[in-house]
C-alpha cells in the first residue's frame, strides 16, 4: 500500500507500513540477518540470536506501537520499547565488529541507520500529540 500526499503536500500514514521510520527499522533487520549468516558457528545461540532478535523488535515495536496510538501513555511506551531495542542492536554491533565478525566501517554503516531510526523514535516520542488518535 502506498502513501498518499495531501493537496498540501504532507505524506498522509495509513498503515505502519507507510512509515518511514518502520522501513528503516525492517531494511535495517534485515542487513542485520544477512551480515549475521557469516559469524561464526558458536554464536548462534548468543550474538547471532541477540543481534538478530533486537533488531526484529525495533519494527514489531513500532507497530505494535502504530496500533496503540489512541492512547498516548500506551503509544510511548512501546515507542520507548523499540527505542531500547536500537539501542541493543547498537551494542550488539559494537560486539560484533570487537570480535571481528563484522568489519569496521560495515559495522559503523549499520550503526548509523540504527542512530537515524532512534532519532526518529525519539522525535515521535516528544512530540507524541501529532501521531495519536484524536477523540473529537
Amino acid at each position: 500500500m502506498a502513501s498518499e500526499f495531501t493537496k498540501s503536500g504532507a505524506k498522509f500514514v495509513r498503515s505502519h507500513r507507510d512509515l518511514d521510520v518502520y522501513k528503516a527499522a525492517m531494511d535495517a533487520a534485515m542487513e542485520v540477518f544477512e551480515v549475521s549468516r557469516g559469524f561464526p558457528r558458536e554464536e548462534v545461540y548468543s550474538l547471532t540470536s541477540q543481534i538478530r532478535r533486537s533488531s526484529r523488535s525495533v519494527a514489531a515495536n513500532l507497530v505494535e506501537a502504530w496500533r496503540k496510538r489512541r492512547y498516548e501513555a500506551a503509544f510511548i511506551a512501546k515507542l520507548s520499547d523499540a527505542d531500547c531495542e536500537a539501542a541493543e542492536t547498537q551494542v550488539h554491533i559494537e560486539f560484533a565488529v570487537k570480535c571481528g565478525y563484522l568489519s569496521r566501517s560495515a559495522g559503523a554503516d549499520l550503526y548509523r541507520k540504527y542512530e537515524r531510526v532512534l532519532r526518529t523514535i525519539v522525535g515521535m516520542i516528544v512530540h507524541a500529540e501529532k501521531w495519536v488518535l484524536r477523540k473529537d
